[in-house]
Parts: structure tokens; C-alpha cells; sequence
């Protein structure tokens, strides 16, 4: 394995779905060897059960945190978006 930036974005991938999950996404990440691009997760399957349900604004930033995610923990180095455009689409 070479280290690049792309591992940091990944590891940035981790980081926001442990932050969301209360845990480390290990299972998750286990079952979804290959692209997330097809992945249909219920939202409330995926919530730190110890929070209370958020509100419909909150869901809508979360999804849009997974979705951000799941690009940056594509198995393909190459596929996965730099911290820049990490940045910016957690900026809009």
C-alpha cells in the first residue's frame, strides 16, 4: 500500500461514519467491500441509538455527510475525492 493523500480521505471517510454511528464502522465497512456508489442504508439503521432521533434539517446534513463518506472510503484510491473537494462540499 502507498500512502498518499487518498488516505487521508479515507480515513476522513472513517472518521465522519464513526462520528455518526457512535462506533467504529468496521462492520459496515466489512459488508461493502466494493463500491457504496448502489448502497440502500436506512438512515435510522445507521444513527448512534444513545442520541435522540434528529430533526428532518439534521437528517438531511447527515445523508449528505454519508453520501460525502462513502466517496471517500471507494476501494479505488483514484476514485475518491481530494480533502479540497472534501472541503468545499461540506462548506455548501
Amino acid at each position: 500500500m502507498k500512502l498518499t493523500e487518498k488516505c487521508d480521505v479515507y480515513s476522513f471517510g472513517v472518521l465522519a461514519l464513526e462520528v455518526i454511528l457512535g462506533k467504529h464502522p468496521g462492520d459496515v465497512l466489512a459488508s461493502f467491500s466494493g463500491s457504496f456508489a448502489n448502497m440502500n442504508i436506512e438512515l435510522d439503521d445507521m444513527l448512534d441509538p444513545r442520541l435522540p432521533f434528529p430533526s428532518l434539517e439534521v437528517q438531511n446534513n447527515l445523508i449528505s455527510i454519508m453520501d460525502l463518506a462513502f466517496l471517500c472510503l471507494d476501494t479505488s484510491p483514484q476514485s475518491r475525492p481530494t480533502m479540497q473537494i472534501v472541503s468545499h462540499l461540506l462548506c455548501n
